[in-house]
């Protein structure tokens, strides 16, 4: 992708717009780096904006349309409610920006598509969490596989069970509303970290339903209230991947208890056991061949403490150097083709074909020094 590159020189400005409980981990991160400058803050309750520009001392607190029109931001991090992602995500890309939203990309193939048509209309980036598997525990697994430590990968599993975020999410209403449910939410980490693995999808099949017609938060403030359950809360499917291996998913609000792994690799040579894909590190787990026991592999990479914010550091340095980045547009859109994949095999009773692809994302280097992302 062509880029726009009047500003080689110096600092990539930054632009965050959603400033809630999620922003602090970015911005903490986003500051370390010393090829970026965290310019402003913005959010619908200014409040929040205030607190956080203060909180780590960010220069600019502006309302969402003074951001977008400032023309220094080279890069908007939106971290808004994930139905605001693909309208806040249209908006700065129509202001010129760069964008990088949190996880999903969208709600919908038709705003990814609005994304991606801007995008390339426009020669922006697009990026997307999660970054997860940038960090020093799913790199380590990367770097086995691509040595052949577990020959061909011909299979995998990923679990994520739960009884869900009202116990303990202060506002936990949207994960039960269409574009909530455990697939669109916990799916993102649990899949991306599959492609980045094993390569694209080609197609999938499963079935969904909503186990429970409500739900009852028990976490204050509004312990006590009653929510309507609209999406499904458990999500089984199977997964062709593009290179033949086929995988097995879980997602899941409805389960009390479980001792399944997060992601296994099944090779010809050995199995892989891949930490959760919600986390940086380890531990990484090997099995392979005339081994009677598991071993424990030493990581093989940094960013192995809670790292958010590198994909958005690993975009500008792309930007700067003319490189793709890894968190890419191209595979958080593939990642929610899939999610939303599943959810029309359970509607169809049909397996589905993916319309997206995607290439596996580049291999960080190894040796790299705290927020340091090229060598």
């Amino acid at each position: 992708m062509a880029e726009r590159n009047n500003k080689a020189a110096g600092k990539t400005r930054i632009g965050v717009i959603g400033c809630g409980a999620i922003s602090g981990i970015y911005l903490k991160n986003c500051k370390s780096y010393p090829f970026l400058e965290v310019a402003a803050c913005a959010d619908l309750d200014m409040s929040k904006a205030e607190a956080r520009a203060k909180e780590f001392e960010v220069p600019k607190v502006c309302t969402v349309k003074e951001l977008l029109a400032d023309p220094a931001i080279e890069i908007v991090l939106n971290l808004t409610v994930p139905k605001a992602h693909g309208e806040v995500a249209v908006a700065a890309l129509q202001a010129g920006k760069h964008v990088y939203n949190e996880k999903p990309l969208a709600l919908s193939r038709g705003e990814m598509r609005r994304m991606f048509d801007l995008a390339r209309r426009r020669k922006l980036r697009i990026g997307c969490a999660p970054d997860t598997f940038m960090g020093g525990g799913i790199q380590t697994c990367r770097k086995l596989i691509d040595d052949g430590w577990i020959g061909e990968p011909v299979g995998a599993a990923a679990f994520m069970t739960s009884r869900g975020p009202e116990g303990w999410h202060p506002s936990p209403e949207f994960y039960y509303k269409p574009g909530g449910g455990p697939m669109l939410d916990m799916g993102p980490y649990y899949l991306t970290a599959l492609v980045n693995l094993i390569g694209p999808i080609e197609s999938v099949a499963g079935f969904a339903r909503a186990s429970f017609p409500t739900r009852v938060i028990g976490s204050q403030p509004l312990k006590g209230t009653i929510i309507k359950v609209e999406t499904p809360t458990h999500v089984a499917g199977t997964i062709r991947f593009a290179s033949g291996a086929i995988g097995t998913i879980l997602m899941s609000f409805d389960v009390w208890a479980a001792q399944l792994p997060r992601i296994e690799i099944y090779g010809s040579l050995g199995t892989l056991s891949v930490p959760d894909p919600n986390t940086f590190g380890g531990p990484v787990r090997i099995k392979r061949k005339g081994m009677q026991d598991w071993a424990e592999v030493p990581l093989t990479h940094g960013y192995s403490e809670n790292s958010r914010g590198l994909g958005v550091a690993d975009m500008a340095a792309a930007i700067r150097s003319g490189r793709g980045h890894r968190a890419s547009g191209e595979l958080a859109g593939h990642v929610l083709d899939a999610m939303l994949a599943f959810l029309d095999a359970s509607e169809s009773g049909r397996a589905v074909r993916l319309s997206t692809k995607c290439a596996r994302p580049a291999p960080l280097p190894m040796g790299l020094s705290p927020f340091e992302i090229d060598r």
